[in-house]
């Protein structure tokens, strides 16, 4: 038996406790014609794991067309949908506004396009809980206080630089995430690799979460489909500079596959080998250099309003030029 719901601020028609955070209202895609609610969900939300979804579904904080359903529930298209998430620890404190700078390449009604420094934490959480994007975004538009996530579509690791894009509304969320999915988004990097890459090439090699070590990435069999091109940009003793574009956009995606094929990043702590010759200058660059040496430099994708092709590109920042201005100074361009 299924409970209606009248009014979204209706304690007597909603059995649990409101959350602080804004409720989530959705209008389910035609093209998801028969999906189960969970699955529609999940690809609306990707930023919400899958059990999390399921979990606020059987606590009735899942309201479609006005009633309460189960998980199993399909879906046909148009059906209006909100969500009362649940709060999670720390949410209140973590997803407060805060003064921090943001360097902003365009911005308009729909989208937002942040260049962000390396060091800056995308989401709040694992000792993270402020001085995130997220908190930034907060302060710079508080509207995005009612966009899951405050708007942050797709993210970038810590210590990765470059290009992101932010939805101002739900209605852009959902369809810049559609264009994740159709992988129609068009994301370059910039990355430079120890050892010598004899020719352009593609890594497609399923990505998963190590079976052992929890907070590192692996190739297996249980992973994500995940494809990375690569093409040479230059060369130079013992390492190489690549322009890498994604295909598919799995955690740690290009260190993972850079790695598999015997070329870690420079200054990869998580996944880099020991291919260099022991007190050589290119050892002391690849310690010293304190990040992953990836940026993600070009971004194109369709206007969510007007379907307009956009595309933004971002310089490399001080300390990327500075790794690369070492290498012509010590190293013999091939």
């Amino acid at each position: 038996m299924t409970n209606s719901i009248k009014n979204k601020n209706s304690s007597a028609d909603y059995n649990v406790k409101q959350p602080s955070q804004p409720v989530i209202q959705l209008i389910i895609p035609t093209s998801f014609i028969g999906l189960r609610l969970d699955q529609a969900l999940a690809k609306l939300l990707p930023d919400y794991s899958r059990s999390r979804l399921q979990s606020w579904i059987s606590e009735n904080r899942v309201i479609l067309n006005e009633q309460t359903v189960n998980a199993k529930q399909k879906v046909w298209g148009g059906e209006s949908i909100q969500i009362f998430p649940k709060d999670e620890p720390d949410t209140q404190s973590s997803h407060m506004a805060e003064n921090i700078r943001l360097n902003i390449v365009y911005e308009d009604n729909a989208l937002i396009i942040v260049n962000k420094p390396a060091g800056l934490v995308c989401h709040p959480g694992n000792g993270n809980w402020q001085g995130t994007l997220l908190n930034a975004l907060l302060h710079h538009a508080p509207p995005l206080s009612q966009v899951p996530r405050a708007g942050i579509v797709h993210r970038l690791d810590k210590d990765t630089s470059g290009l992101l894009v932010v939805a101002k509304t739900i209605e852009a969320q959902i369809h810049l995430v559609r264009q994740l999915q159709l992988r129609t988004i068009k994301r370059d990097y910039l990355a430079i690799v120890l050892g010598n890459v004899s020719q352009n090439g593609i890594v497609d090699a399923p990505i998963g979460r190590h079976p052992t070590q929890r907070t590192k990435m692996a190739i297996t069999s249980k992973g994500k489909p995940a494809r990375t091109f690569y093409r040479i940009h230059k060369k130079y003793d013992d390492c190489t500079v690549l322009e890498c574009s994604l295909d598919t956009g799995r955690t740690h995606q290009i260190r993972v596959h850079m790695q598999s094929i015997g070329h870690p990043l420079i200054g990869d702590s998580v996944y880099g080998r020991k291919l260099i010759k022991k007190d050589s200058i290119l050892q002391r660059l690849n310690t010293n250099f304190p990040r992953q040496a990836l940026h993600a430099r070009k971004i194109t994708l369709s206007h969510p309003e007007n379907g307009e092709t956009l595309c933004w590109e971002a310089p490399l920042p001080d300390d990327l030029n500075a790794l690369l201005q070492a290498f012509q100074e010590h190293f013999q361009e091939k």
